[in-house]
């Protein structure tokens, strides 16, 4: 089913898409991609992951078999000796590796979950993973507290954040791995994955969403991290009818909060994209389709009427962004309310306000398309159903084709079995 509004006047250029995303493969990125050179691994992702879900990533023509090898290659040259991998080769001095130089080169929580995912849509086994030391890594990457950082110092102390992102990729990294089955592993004990689903559940914020720090402001990328988190870990409810104990406190308010992100795209001079829409775009009560209490209104059905192009913002009183349809509809996906989404207007605006000519996807309306936005607008429109686009798991964030592929594997399937 085509879920894009049949008053959309633009439709999706997959040739483009595909010619953008080949350009990222086989050409070097503009220069404004330098500062990002130390998040190469995650850039590949994108661009690996992207062409699978356009379903080319196997065609000899997008990427030959010695290619393939190569960036198999690639990736294991960044796997680090003590577990993990790096976010690129670059910190890797090889035989002038010492004790004074090793503070430059360590592990990298994030990087070694879009390594593994890469790994995993080039149909690498992942026998060369260094399991039994990336899982003993990742433990040390856990502070008391529950939540997990980035990197780890010569001395043992976990640096970098500690919001619900690392916790998401140090999840994705223990399901890759081991699977969703708590215990040891590879002779490994387990993370703490209580002590982690106590950070997520402190961050709830009095509104549903979920936050960076407790009694912050509730953000859509931290609730999706934080939902993906509690997936992982098998810990959302199998139905809509209840929840477990240590799950989040109230998944209703959760979905009304996730709604409200749903907004009226506005243009720099703040007028609306269409002209019926409202003028307000601050997902409060004052729009009856973005209500965020039970007591003000109820949830949007789907024959609540909405204007063509409706975006999705991360915050209250923010502006739509291309990424956030991504976050906040795979969020509804996890909690089983994705039907209560308005998805014709959310592909309209993906479709008419932020494509790009060239392929690809802006940040926001009229803007040039990045790796980042391009491929949440389109995992969002996989997500969505969208035509010539392969289905999408909501908290992997890669083609359901690759997670079956990956939990297919036999070292895997019989690990499972043992746990």
């Amino acid at each position: 089913m085509k879920l894009q509004s049949s008053n959309c006047t633009m439709s999706f250029d997959k040739p483009k898409h595909i010619n953008y995303w080949k350009r990222c493969l086989k050409t070097y990125l503009p220069n404004a991609y330098t500062s990002n050179d130390s998040n190469r691994m995650t850039l590949a992702f994108f661009t690996i992951s992207a062409l699978d879900l356009l379903s080319t990533l196997d065609d000899p023509a997008t990427l030959s078999d010695e290619e393939r090898a190569s960036a198999v290659a690639w990736i294991y040259r960044c796997q680090h000796p003590n577990g993990g991998f790096r976010g690129f080769p670059g910190t890797d001095f090889g035989e002038l590796s010492n004790a004074e130089n090793a503070v430059w080169d360590p592990a990298n929580v994030p990087a070694t979950y879009f390594a593994l995912m890469a790994l995993a849509l080039l149909r690498d086994d992942l026998m060369s993973v260094r399991k039994t030391e990336c899982l003993a890594w990742l433990r040390r990457m856990q502070r008391p507290d529950g939540s997990f950082g980035e990197t780890l110092s010569l001395d043992g102390a976990v640096e970098g954040g500690t919001d619900s992102r690392f916790g998401y990729c140090a999840m994705g990294i223990r399901w890759m791995l081991r699977g969703a089955v708590e215990g040891p592993a590879w002779g490994v004990p387990d993370i703490d994955v209580e002590g982690l689903v106590r950070v997520i559940r402190n961050c709830q914020t009095y509104d549903g969403g979920i936050s960076e720090l407790p009694f912050h402001e509730a953000h859509g990328g931290f609730t999706y991290c934080a939902l993906s988190v509690l997936q992982f870990a098998q810990r959302l409810p199998s139905d809509t009818a209840g929840q477990k104990a240590g799950d989040l406190s109230d998944i209703e308010l959760t979905t009304r909060w996730l709604l409200s992100r749903q907004v009226p795209a506005v243009d720099e001079e703040g007028d609306d994209s269409d002209s019926d829409a409202s003028n307000n775009h601050s997902g409060t009560a004052q729009n009856p389709h973005s209500a965020a209490f039970d007591h003000f209104y109820p949830i949007p059905t789907a024959d609540v009427p909405r204007p063509l192009c409706i975006g999705f913002n991360g915050r209250t009183n923010k502006l739509t962004d291309t990424c956030y349809t991504w976050w906040i509809a795979a969020s509804l996906k996890m909690l089983k309310r994705l039907h209560l989404l308005s998805a014709e207007p959310a592909c309209a605006y993906l479709l008419e306000q932020t494509q790009h000519r060239i392929g690809g996807f802006g940040k926001h309306a009229g803007e040039p398309p990045d790796l980042y936005h391009s491929y949440m607008g389109l995992a969002a429109l996989a997500l969505l159903g969208h035509e010539g686009i392969k289905p999408i798991h909501p908290s992997a964030c890669f083609s359901l084709d690759g997670v079956q592929w990956l939990e297919g594997l036999e070292w895997r399937t019989k690990l499972c079995a043992k746990s």
